[in-house]
C-alpha cells in the first residue's frame, strides 16, 4: 500500500526524531519473515527500549539526514528493518543477534555506532557492549580497588604487630609447659 505525501512526511519526521536521540542503529534485511515473526521481533524490541521500524530506503535516507547516522544512507539497499537503540548502545544489536539465531531470514546488513558505519560482522562486537548497569558496576569496582588496597596497606603494620605478639605469647606458653613438664 503506497503512502501519501503527508504520511511519508510523518514517517520521515518520526524516524528522524528517533535517530537524532539514538545511540546506535542496526539494519537487517527482513525478506521472508512472516507477520507473526515480525510482531514477535517488535515486541522483544519494545521490551528492551529499541525503536524498530520498516522504512522504505528513500524515506530512511531522508530521515537520517542531519543525524549521526547519516553514514548509513549508502548502505540502505533492499527491504530493511531499522532498529535504533535509545538507552543502551548494544540493545538493538543484541535483539537482532538473538532473533536472527532462530530466524535465518533476518540478515544483518549494517551496524552504526557513534556516527561510524560498521559492517554486519561487527554486530557481535556491538552486541557485547555492557549495559548501563554493567558499566556503572565495573566503574565502581575500578574506583573501589585502590581504596581497598590503601586500607589494606594501612592495616598491615597493625596486623603484623598482632601476629608477632600472638607468636611471642604462644612461644611463652610452650616454654612454660616444657618447664612444668
Amino acid at each position: 500500500m503506497a503512502l501519501k505525501l503527508e504520511e511519508k512526511k510523518v514517517v520521515v519526521a518520526e524516524v528522524n526524531a528517533v535517530a537524532a536521540k539514538a545511540l546506535s542503529v542496526v539494519g537487517a534485511e527482513n525478506r521472508g519473515l512472516t507477520v507473526t515473526q515480525m510482531t514477535d521481533l517488535r515486541a522483544k524490541a519494545r521490551k528492551e527500549g529499541v525503536y524498530l521500524r520498516v522504512v522504505k530506503n528513500t524515506l530512511a535516507r531522508k530521515a537520517v539526514a542531519g543525524t549521526a547516522f547519516e553514514c548509513i544512507a549508502p548502505a540502505l539497499k533492499g527491504p530493511v528493518v531499522l532498529a535504533f537503540s535509545q538507552d543502551d548502545p548494544g540493545a538493538a544489536a543484541r535483539i537482532v543477534k538473538a532473533f536472527s539465531k532462530d530466524n535465518d531470514k533476518l540478515v544483518t546488513t549494517l551496524v552504526s555506532l557513534g556516527g561510524l558505519l560498521l559492517g554486519p560482522k561487527d554486530l557481535e562486537r556491538v552486541a557485547s557492549l555492557p549495559t548501563r548497569a554493567q558499566a556503572v558496576s565495573k566503574l565502581l569496582g575500578v574506583l573501589q580497588a585502590p581504596i581497598a588496597k590503601f586500607v589494606g596497606t594501612l592495616a598491615a603494620p597493625n596486623s603484623k604487630l598482632v601476629r608477632t605478639l600472638a607468636a611471642v605469647l604462644e612461644a611463652k606458653k610452650v616454654g612454660q609447659t616444657q618447664a612444668a613438664g
